[in-house]
């Protein structure tokens, strides 16, 4: 039994005691209106003024050194002023069981009622120690190491005092010069509704109240993916059948694998921003799916719907924003300075202010804080659990399965390990802070293992490093951005010089860390800067080139996929970056990802996925004929396909069969297909199914990923493997405005990526 925490207000200690003396439980206990819980939570909201209750909407940002002198003018007086009146409920970027204390101190034992905080920071994808990007992480199709890695960062982060991250960003995202795809899954919903649940399960575990896990926070909700052009914040406009088929299913994923907190996204929607959005926020999220939690504005994006056009003024956007259904404020202060106001002009009901409040306050409850405020601020865990050692080889595991195979002739790879000479070539080839990617904001620069530190462990060839030329040279005035080398060539000759003796050339090249995420977009997204013109060099005089990419995004990269024998996809992979990468190269780990997005060859394709519609000319229907769906100048097909990666075996499928060539409502069939290892070695291929609905009452993509699963084979061995279809499978958002399976022809097909070989038809019949 826990005791539930007692704050310094004796009448609400008397209250709460009273209202549940004679039932105490584990304030984890899911809500109801047969649960204590809920009693816990109403008793403690009936004490609460109407100001307290607003408090509790209101996060601020870490805004004064926490353990030094007191704030005594402007912004962060007026915050530290709101803290100690019991006027916030959230604070951000405070890290460290120190700081974390000092700030729970304050508000649990200085203020009327003592309701805890809670600590949000952005643990995207690790905390110090550094798992790979997101997108990266996704190239694994591997939902248990994915799940691992949100569990290393939860641990991690919960012994600093934290008990909330804004992640998982569940955005499905098309368009590859929109930075922040290096936070999602990629461009799939039934891949990116996989990934959803794993990572939310991670991070929050089976028991909220424990202190190695923390809340999960599904983002962008909703369609900031879409952004018009690929460029954030910009606007988006999609239609029903969109949101509904692509954009919605990794959220309501989330909702269903129990996330506790939705953050909304900056972008307007359909002319609304999706802040001040009634349909998101209300019908759809808190109605329709039912979600429990509460939901966190984006920072400042209150206020923001002020320069959209959407709102006068900061206290029109406040009554907006709580109208629509967004439970938090990060950092607009509209919510403190005017609710109370909005509220006595009757433009917002105090139930909704009551609503909102009593969301947060349950999450606190769950999260065991009123139980005891402090669980997470034990300075011996946090010295015990930050970096130990364990966490290593977790990010490692997960760094090696995220690496994708693209191209590998001549044999290239694996490398042998003995008797050679390699030359590796590329700044970013010595580079221990770009690997960690965007969005590792608790992480030290330098800390993770390079590619030359990597590839130095394997002591049987001679490895010769030379730079050939910068890719970033410093940063802007914004500590998160950097400047592109576009002009300096002054240490190519030397590069050439080295590479002409080498037995292999290998080749680390792409974007820099701080390249991708947000506020970074791109309108090409080739290599940087003077990479593009290194490599083609090295080429002429060495052709035995392994292209090793570090990027945060797909690149176009045509050339290469044309010329260079031997391509990597090796992401931003985080501390472990230059093990996993090494261990890859030397085959001591046999490649297995699948992209997570679709490869283009020109800028220009984008946006281009897999999923796309038929259109009603799709392919040339007279010779010579210009009348369909084309570039004049450029192939539609993708450089690389979603679904695509190689191994360093190779699989054979065969003998696709269906159990039945029907199903009717209430039923299933079977879809089997035999997969052989024809290669040297053990290998390990994910095996994907997709499905196309042949018509329906609105037009069907020409395919959709509907199962995968990952197998591993030996030489020569072969396993078959079955998908099971059913009515749920098939369903979708139809004319009708809903969810349902409609009768029809289909087609099924099986392989390695989005481009299957193998097909067969099926009906669905009354």
């Amino acid at each position: 039994m826990k005791n539930l925490f007692l704050p310094t207000s004796i009448a609400c200690a008397v209250f709460v005691f009273a209202a549940c003396s004679s039932k105490m439980i584990n304030s984890s206990v899911a809500y109801s209106k047969t649960n204590p819980l809920e009693v816990k939570v109403d008793s403690v909201l009936n004490l609460m003024t109407l100001e307290e209750k607003i408090g509790q909407l209101n996060q601020y940002n870490g805004f004064w050194e926490i353990t030094g002198p007191t704030p005594k003018d402007g912004q962060a007086a007026k915050k530290y002023a709101d803290l100690k009146k019991g006027l916030v409920g959230s604070m951000l970027n405070v890290k460290g069981v120190k700081d974390v204390r000092a700030l729970q101190k304050i508000a649990v034992e200085e203020t009327r009622l003592g309701i805890p905080l809670v600590f949000g920071f952005d643990v995207i994808h690790g905390y110090k120690t550094i798992s790979p990007i997101p997108l990266a992480e996704s190239a694994s199709w591997d939902m248990e190491a994915i799940k691992k890695s949100a569990a290393i960062a939860a641990e991690e982060a919960a012994a600093v005092g934290l008990n909330w991250t804004f992640a998982p960003m569940v955005d499905i995202a098309r368009d590859a010069r929109w930075g922040r795809v290096m936070e999602g899954a990629g461009e799939d919903p039934f891949l990116g509704s996989k990934i959803a649940v794993a990572r939310v399960q991670g991070f929050q575990g089976v028991d909220l109240a424990a202190t190695n896990t923390i809340l999960a926070c599904a983002k962008h909700f909703a369609g900031y993916a879409f952004a018009e052009s690929g460029r954030d914040y910009n606007t988006v406009d999609v239609s029903e059948t969109v949101l509904q088929n692509t954009i919605f299913p990794p959220f309501k994923a989330a909702v269903d694998a129990g996330v506790r907190t939705f953050m909304n996204s900056f972008n307007e929607l359909n002319g609304i921003p999706a802040t001040g959005n009634k349909y998101l926020q209300r019908q759809i999220l808190k109605g329709d799916w039912k979600f429990e939690g509460f939901v966190v504005s984006d920072w400042g994006s209150i206020n923001e719907m002020i320069t959209h056009g959407y709102a006068k003024d900061s206290k029109q956007a406040a009554e907006i924003a709580l109208n629509a259904g967004s439970d938090m404020d990060m950092e607009s202060s509209a919510y403190v300075d005017h609710l109370v106001s909005l509220v006595k002009e009757g433009k917002v009901k105090e139930s909704l202010i009551d609503d909102a409040a009593r969301r947060i306050l349950k999450v606190k409850f769950e999260l065991g804080l009123f139980d005891d405020p402090y669980k997470y601020c034990d300075e011996n865990r946090e010295k015990e659990t930050v970096g130990k050692l364990e966490f290593q080889s977790g990010v490692l595991d997960m760094a090696k399965k995220s690496i994708v195979l693209l191209k590998n002739e001549k044999e290239l790879l694996p490398l042998k390990k003995s008797g050679q000479k390699i030359v590796l070539i590329g700044a970013l080839a010595n580079d221990k802070t770009s690997p960690l990617g965007s969005w590792r904001i608790a992480a030290d620069d330098n800390t993770a293992v390079s590619v030359l530190e990597g590839m130095q462990n394997y002591k049987g060839n001679q490895i010769i490093y030379k730079k050939g030329a910068d890719v970033a040279v410093g940063r802007t005035q914004f500590i998160w951005e950097t400047k592109i080398n576009t002009t300096d060539k002054s240490e190519f000759a030397e590069a050439i010089a080295a590479a002409k003796g080498a037995d292999v050339v290998v080749m680390v090249l792409g974007e820099h860390g701080l390249q991708s995420g947000e506020g970074r977009s791109r309108a090409d997204i080739g290599l940087p800067g003077v990479q593009q013109e290194l490599l083609e060099e090295v080429y002429k005089v060495n052709p035995n080139v392994v292209l090793v990419l570090n990027n945060g995004r797909p690149l176009a990269i045509p050339w290469a996929a044309e010329n260079i024998p031997a391509i990597v996809e090796a992401w931003q992979l985080g501390t472990q970056s230059g093990n996993a990468i090494a261990q890859v190269l030397y085959g001591d780990y046999n490649p297995s990802g699948k992209l997570p997005m679709t490869f283009p060859r020109n800028v220009g394709q984008l946006p281009i996925y897999y999923n796309h519609k038929n259109t009603g000319r799709p392919i040339m229907s007279e010779p010579d004929s210009v009348f369909w769906s084309h570039y004049i100048d450029e192939k539609t097909t993708p450089l690389y396909p979603f679904g695509f990666g190689l191994s360093y075996s190779t699989f054979e499928y065969s003998d696709l069969q269906l159990s039945s060539a029907a199903f009717a409502a209430g039923g299933k069939i079977e879809v089997s297909v035999k997969i052989k290892n024809t290669g040297k070695v053990t290998g390990k291929e994910v095996v994907q199914m997709y499905i196309r609905d042949l018509i329906g009452s609105v037009t069907r993509p020409v395919k959709e990923l509907k199962g995968f699963e990952m197998i591993e084979l030996l030489p020569g061995e072969s396993k078959t493997v079955s998908f099971v279809i059913d009515q749920k499978t098939i369903q979708y958002y139809t004319a009708n405005s809903k969810w349902e399976a409609e009768l029809g022809d289909f087609k099924v097909f099986i392989g390695g990526s989005s481009l299957t070989t193998l097909e067969t038809n099926f009906q669905f019949t009354n």
